[in-house]
């Protein structure tokens, strides 16, 4: 278990380009990293890395011997930990990334149900918006959308990716009529920045019979978090564009009422993202099929989707 642990040091330092980074994401103190990574390279009798005060990159041999581990650690420690389970059961920790109000609203209220099932696992959930890098980051998943797919990371979709433009009900009163996506250029817009690059971006709206239009907003304010800019909304401070994930409970409520009811955003699917490897550790399958299941039986997929979510909430 010492050359293993030898090996995931030179993985993760060689993935970081840091023994320092590689430590933060082992748990481990960089001295213990850079000990690890020179047993190995001494029981290999090869030196694995270049060395200097600033940077860390590997030497040919060290690439090639990267090429050739990489895939079967992963594999290693997925048979390692289905090992290690609980009287046949899954267990350990389960490392996993998601939206703050995704979570909270969609994920969290099953969590009692997942632990009753599977007691020996222990959840180590993050709460961010941002994407994560599941891999170097050591997730065991994470759940999003309009992700590009990084190299080892496969993805099951589990609803589509719609945008929609929302507004309270006393600004639509107080505002001209918008009744075309031209009409939206006249309008306050409380448009939200990425996370990623802090950019607003531009997006296509689209019908179900795939009209497609441009459209722009008047900047009034940004906010780089969807709840936020839907209570900026609730107080009638302008036109907002959030996924239907944040939308649904406002709508259903009665508080915010859809705008251009027939044009949404497609920006793909919300997905559940995990390794490619092989075989994969019993906790991390286990919790996909659960999510998976509690998709299906809540017909979530359907509620996300803008042609079936609601213009406004009952009466």
């Amino acid at each position: 278990m010492e050359t293993l642990s030898s090996i995931e040091c030179f993985v993760r330092a060689a993935e970081a380009g840091s023994f320092a980074e590689a430590a933060r994401r082992l748990g481990l103190t960089p001295a213990a990293v850079g000990k690890n990574v020179a047993k190995l390279e001494s029981g290999l009798g090869v030196r694995l890395f270049l060395r200097s005060t600033r940077s860390l990159s590997l030497t040919e041999a060290g690439e090639r011997f990267l090429a050739e581990v990489s895939g079967g650690l992963a594999s290693i420690q997925g048979a390692v930990a289905n090992l290690a389970s609980s009287q046949g059961q899954p267990a350990g920790t389960l490392k996993v990334s998601m939206g703050m109000a995704f979570g909270r609203d969609y994920i969290l209220p099953h969590l009692a149900d997942f632990l009753a099932r599977y007691p020996a696992i222990v959840p180590d959930w993050h709460f961010d918006n941002r994407p994560v890098d599941l891999i170097g980051q050591g997730f065991d998943a994470a759940i999003g959308g309009g992700f590009e797919l990084p190299p080892g990371v496969i993805a099951r979709q589990l609803g589509p990716g719609h945008r929609v433009l929302l507004a309270a009900k006393d600004y639509l009163a107080r505002h001209p009529a918008i009744e075309s996506p031209d009409d939206l250029a006249r309008h306050d817009g409380i448009l939200l920045r990425s996370p990623q690059t802090g950019r607003v971006r531009a997006w296509p709206l689209r019908t179900r019979d795939n009209q497609q239009a441009s459209f722009e907003l008047k900047m009034r304010m940004a906010m780089s978090d969807p709840e936020a800019a839907c209570h900026a909304a609730l107080q009638g401070l302008g036109v907002t564009l959030v996924s239907t994930v944040h939308a649904l409970p406002h709508l259903q409520s009665g508080s915010l009422e859809r705008v251009l009811p027939d044009w949404y955003v497609d920006t793909g699917g919300l997905s559940l993202y995990f390794s490619a490897q092989k075989l994969l550790p019993a906790k991390t399958r286990v919790f996909i099929d659960f999510i998976v299941e509690r998709f299906r039986e809540r017909t979530l997929a359907e509620k996300f989707n803008a042609n079936s979510v609601p213009m406004r909430g009952s009466p």
